[in-house]
């Protein structure tokens, strides 16, 4: 753990531009003096502007899991009061004892922003993108877990289909499931467009034709969830950790980009925790998506802890 730093050599500004910005702000109900844990502070879009919010006597905690991101963070957010950390929201307790400040019990607020940033995808080391000739990788922390490629190589037909039918909703999940497990006997899938590839052929043409999105998307996007137990992280730590964390009256927003996502956030918020504050979730408005359209599957929620 430790303060944010600026080193000499400044890289470009972050790719990514942070979603539902605006509505993030008004939700948190920010206050000066107010702590703060951004749980993915990513390459610190929301925090920022929670630092404007806050100072000069607010307290900022980033987490991240990506190292990557971290350091990106550490250029974009001011020094005072503001410390990083690697790891993973899921631990945010332990993150809290580390840091060892001697006024900090609990938090005021929390945010979770679950989408992957423009900074991931440009990565071409880890294969975010579909078009990336580098490793397919998907792990936010490579120092930990088993990569994708690795993962498409252990798992027979059947625990492959199963894997893109429940983490990507996948309805050809069978058919790319036996393309992956053919074409790996003799040239394994090592890079983003070879699964890209063999996800096309999978895939009958006219299906391909009608969607909008890639015929890939799906795919990568259950790989990612589970060699980054994605979904796991975010249950429990909506019934642990961001509980604990918060006082009495503070509030947790969490922005998903996916179905399987928000119902987990949805079913949480309606447990006796937490007191929902958004009914419905709170979508970016049509000038947001002609301007970011990342922002077009986000949705925003917010509940304060009883």
């Amino acid at each position: 753990m430790s303060k944010t730093s600026h080193p000499s050599d400044e890289r470009n500004a972050p790719l990514h531009v942070p979603v539902l910005a605006r509505e993030v702000i008004q939700q948190l109900d920010l206050e000066t003096g107010m702590t703060v844990v951004d749980g993915t502070v990513g390459a610190a879009g929301h925090s920022r502007l929670i630092q404007n919010a806050i100072n000069p006597s607010g307290t900022l905690i980033g987490l991240d899991r990506d190292p990557m991101m971290l350091q990106l963070a550490a250029k974009q957010l001011s020094r005072e009061n503001c410390y990083l950390h690697h790891g993973s929201y899921l631990n945010l307790n332990d993150a809290l004892e580390e840091l060892d400040l001697p006024t900090l019990e609990s938090v005021d607020r929390i945010l979770l922003d679950l989408g992957l940033s423009s900074d991931q995808l440009a990565d071409n080391a880890r294969g975010f993108s579909f078009h990336s000739s580098g490793s397919l990788d998907l792990r936010f922390d490579t120092t930990s877990g088993t990569p994708a490629w690795k993962l498409i190589q252990q798992l027979d037909a059947s625990e492959l289909t199963e894997l893109l039918t429940e983490y990507g909703e996948e309805r050809f999940s069978r058919k790319i499931a036996s393309e992956l497990t053919s074409h790996r006997k003799g040239n394994p899938i090592r890079t983003a467009e070879e699964l890209a590839d063999a996800v096309e052929r999978a895939i009958p043409r006219r299906f391909q034709s009608t969607s909008k999105k890639h015929p890939a998307t799906r795919v990568f996007q259950a790989l990612r969830i589970a060699v980054n137990h994605e979904l796991v992280h975010l249950g429990d730590a909506l019934a642990g950790s961001l509980v604990s964390a918060l006082k009495p009256g503070g509030r947790l927003a969490v922005i998903t980009f996916h179905s399987l996502e928000d119902r987990i956030v949805k079913h949480a918020f309606r447990g006796e925790s937490w007191h929902n504050l958004t009914k419905k979730p709170i979508t970016a408005t049509s000038n947001e998506t002609r301007m970011n359209p990342r922002s077009r599957t986000a949705k925003l929620r917010t509940a304060m802890k009883k």
